[in-house]
């Protein structure tokens, strides 16, 4: 299985990456990113899945709705943002049987799964985004927790943005979710969507490799085995295993969105450290969050 893919690999009917069950081994998650501008116009039907839509970077889109059964169309307007690195931005939950068109102008990306229930709609301005710095010292990184159970009310999905600055690690210690046991482990599929860029407040000049790294690897008898550079537009799939750390090279930072979610009968995110290195997580009590972040616009 591949489970790795560089830039322009999941292209498809217009889309710049498109991950669905149409390829092997896919079930429980979605990811589509897109390019908009001189009125391209990205038409979605109703189907069984629900969305979160937000923009990576441009001035911003409209989305228009409407659910099964319903007459007319609502719409509502999504504040885009300068870079991935600049912040949170707005989002837009839609729950399955809808249909959608989304305009505007920049790159929209929109995390699916496909659910049990409808769920209500949400709008969740950047302001409203809860923003953590998780870790500390080469460990600390930057999450915006927009679909996670405590925040979204989402019938199967969690999703996050991720922002880790130059140097530093992220999934550290390496852990799992690919084996339900209630209260202690979620089986989730996961979607790692990347951009890089040089450094907050360093000009590289030209020219420059913006560059990070993932690492996965088995923690049972499926194999899996993945030790990539990434690159903005690359995706990475973890269908099961042992996964981190997500590395972001000395002077580039390190974005991803994660989708993820699974057959599980609760909507939860329980891990599983590798017990070769759990301990790493005890050393942060004596270090201090990264004073670089978080990153803002």
């Amino acid at each position: 299985m591949t489970w790795f893919f560089k830039k322009g690999k999941l292209a498809k009917g217009g889309w710049d990456v498109i991950v669905d069950g149409s390829l092997p081994g896919w079930v429980h998650t979605g990811l589509r990113v897109g390019s908009l501008g001189d009125g391209r116009v990205f038409h979605i039907e109703a189907d069984g899945n629900e969305r979160i839509i937000f923009a990576l970077d441009g001035e911003g889109f409209t989305v228009e709705y409407r659910l099964v059964g319903e007459k007319d169309y609502a719409s509502q307007f999504l504040n885009g943002r300068k870079t991935v690195f600049h912040g949170p931005t707005d989002l837009l939950y839609l729950p399955m049987n809808t249909d959608l068109r989304i305009t505007g102008q920049g790159r929209v990306a929109i995390g699916e799964a496909p659910a049990r229930e409808i769920k209500p709609v949400r709008f969740m301005p950047a302001g409203e985004v809860p923003v953590f710095v998780r870790g500390a010292g080469s460990s600390s990184r930057q999450v915006h927790n927009f679909g996670v159970p405590e925040v979204l009310d989402a019938s199967r999905f969690i999703v996050v943005e991720v922002i880790v600055p130059a140097g530093n690690w992220s999934g550290v210690p390496p852990h799992k979710h690919d084996t339900f046991v209630e209260g202690i482990e979620s089986n989730l599929e996961e979607i790692y969507y990347f951009e890089t860029a040089v450094a907050r407040g360093f000009d590289a000049g030209e020219p420059n490799d913006p560059v990070g790294y993932l690492r996965a690897y088995a923690s049972d008898g499926r194999q899996i085995d993945l030790n990539v550079e990434v690159r903005s537009g690359d995706v990475g799939l973890i269908p099961f295993g042992w996964h981190g750390p997500a590395m972001a090279a000395p002077g580039y930072d390190l974005y991803f969105f994660n989708v993820m979610a699974g057959p599980d009968p609760d909507r939860s995110w329980n891990i599983t450290d590798d017990p070769n290195h759990a301990w790493i997580r005890q050393t942060w009590h004596s270090q201090d969050a990264d004073p670089r972040l978080p990153y803002t616009a």
